[in-house]
């Protein structure tokens, strides 16, 4: 069930992003499976303004979340994770539908991210459930923004890209 996130459950969310991003040391992105989560006072920043989403499982317990941004006029999903041992249900598509939802009644045209293109679980998933490939010329200053920071954070020692889907 997706439901907004609660200020009880920010420590969850912290290891579920540390548990979804082990799996990247499987394929030597080691610096990306050790990067910390977001910061209590960032998630808490998404929680206040309502736009952080978990998935809770039967006992309400968060399996997953998502936060986004408006990003120049487009809705933008800054973080989905899964916890490694609820993947493979369509719980991240679920969320990413359900910030589509959010996208559109904010008058969104569309859903941005940014995303390793050569991650089977990154950008080929994306692609699969609509995102395409943004071009240099397409991005905003806003995405452009986004990507100098995933630069800065050294993100680009594996391909990255933006990525948009029409809502």
């Amino acid at each position: 069930m997706i439901r907004l996130a609660r200020a009880a459950d920010l420590p969850n969310l912290q290891d579920i992003e540390r548990a979804a991003g082990k799996v990247f040391a499987d394929i030597d992105m080691v610096a990306v499976a050790e990067d910390e989560p977001p910061s209590l006072q960032v998630l808490g920043e998404y929680q206040e303004h309502g736009r952080a989403w978990v998935w809770a499982d039967d006992n309400d317990f968060p399996v997953a979340y998502l936060i986004a941004d408006l990003v120049d006029g487009n809705g933008h999903v800054e973080q989905v994770s899964v916890h490694p041992d609820h993947a493979g249900k369509r719980i991240g598509k679920s969320l990413i539908d359900h910030a589509a939802g959010w996208a559109r009644a904010q008058g969104a045209p569309a859903l941005t991210l940014t995303t390793f293109t050569e991650v089977v679980w990154n950008g080929p998933y994306y692609e699969k459930l609509g995102f395409r490939l943004l071009p240099e010329a397409e991005l905003t200053p806003g995405l452009r923004e986004i990507r100098a920071a995933e630069a800065a954070h050294g993100l680009d020692r594996w391909p990255r890209a933006c990525m948009r889907k029409e809502i």
